[in-house]
């Protein structure tokens, strides 16, 4: 089947905006309320996703700024006029390294999540193939196509969260938020890293800031559409904390599934909200996964001119799958996680950072 063509490949600063949260909204929504409930006390975790989210929207502001000095250039191009072509293919390849062990450990996720709790006699194998299976058909077709996706997938996932969030209202106890700032500071540190750590994503801006058709908005708007999953991871931690408290928050390996499991929608209209909040969940990770395989695609294809979009995406399916797999229990992908945690900072922190720094001083610009 011959894929589906837009006009073009350009993509509007609204389609941007949309796909910060949409990468960023994952994994952590149903593991940064235990990890913060562990790293401080009662709901001061609030204060530690703020910070992080805070950290998080400056560098996604300085990586658009840095993407949208070079208009119509790929990364591989205008990191190459900023420290040399071989730096910048070295560099061009870490990213590429980054981005394929984000995907499969975004995959795995999905994979072992779905296992426990919607298939248990399908082994997470194959789950996961499937899954990747969906994502390379859509990775494969127009990269405008994708953004578009994300634009509708965006306000669904968003509006079903709110409803989960507001039939919690009758467990809800306020008592367990307080007494409040009870953490010590070797506690809001902690939490305030498990905070800036969920907001991962916005590499994607280094490859995608140069298909907008007004590249100059890009840092506005890719800053604006970070609020979105402060705001959500915010009041996710706050209901999980209000329904089971901070002492059983810590001990719940997925508090956020479990909140679900525990909301009753008055009428009996929905019995079972959990897998409303497993469908919008799935959207959500697709989104992310589908961004950041093509993102590595795209980098590649940078380096690799010659060399066709689909040849690259059958060189990689079973790299990704492959890499997906080797966690064989929840413990070893918890460590597979600190793989990602290590590479994090350098990926979306220091080039980003360092590249900036070496255009502003030297004053260079792409000309578009």
């Amino acid at each position: 089947m011959k894929p589906f063509d837009y006009s073009d490949e350009k993509i509007s600063q609204r389609e941007l905006g949309f796909a910060i949260p949409s990468v960023v909204i994952g994994v952590s929504v149903l593991t940064a309320p235990r990890l913060l409930a562990q790293a401080t006390k009662f709901a001061d975790g609030w204060l530690c996703i703020l910070f992080g989210g805070l950290i998080a929207l400056l560098f996604t502001w300085l990586t658009a700024k840095l993407a949208a000095r070079f208009p119509n250039q790929s990364f591989f191009e205008y990191s190459s006029m900023l420290v040399s072509k071989p730096v910048a293919f070295l560099v061009t390849l870490f990213l590429v390294f980054y981005l394929i062990i984000f995907t499969s450990y975004e995959i795995r996720y999905i994979a072992t999540i779905s296992k426990q709790y919607l298939f248990d006699r399908t082994p997470a194998e194959v789950i996961g193939f499937a899954f990747l299976l969906v994502v390379t058909y859509a990775v494969t077709g127009s990269r405008a196509a994708l953004f578009r996706l994300n634009v509708l997938f965006l306000p669904i996932i968003i509006a079903v969260l709110f409803v989960v969030l507001l039939a919690t209202i009758p467990l809800f106890d306020w008592k367990h938020l307080f007494p409040l700032f009870k953490t010590d500071l070797k506690g809001y540190i902690n939490g305030t890293k498990v905070g800036f750590f969920s907001y991962s994503g916005w590499v994607i801006l280094l490859f995608y800031t140069g298909l907008m058709t007004n590249p100059d908005k890009a840092p506005k708007v890719t800053a604006a559409g970070m609020i979105v999953p402060m705001v959500v991871y915010t009041l996710l931690y706050m209901t999980t904390i209000g329904v089971f408290s901070n002492i059983v928050t810590r001990n719940l390996v997925f508090p956020t599934i479990e909140m679900a499991k525990e909301v009753k929608i008055p009428g009996g209209i929905f019995e079972r909200v959990e897998t409303l909040f497993f469908t919008v969940w799935i959207m959500a990770i697709f989104s992310t996964v589908t961004l950041l395989f093509d993102a590595s695609i795209m980098a590649l294809n940078s380096i690799f001119k010659k060399v066709k979009k689909q040849t690259i995406i059958f060189i990689l399916v079973p790299i990704v799958y492959l890499i997906s797999m080797l966690p064989k229990s929840l413990i070893q992908l918890v460590k597979f996680g600190d793989v990602l945690d290590f590479l994090y900072p350098i990926a979306e922190i220091l080039i980003p950072f360092i590249l900036f720094f070496i255009a502003y001083l030297r004053r260079k610009k792409g000309h578009g």
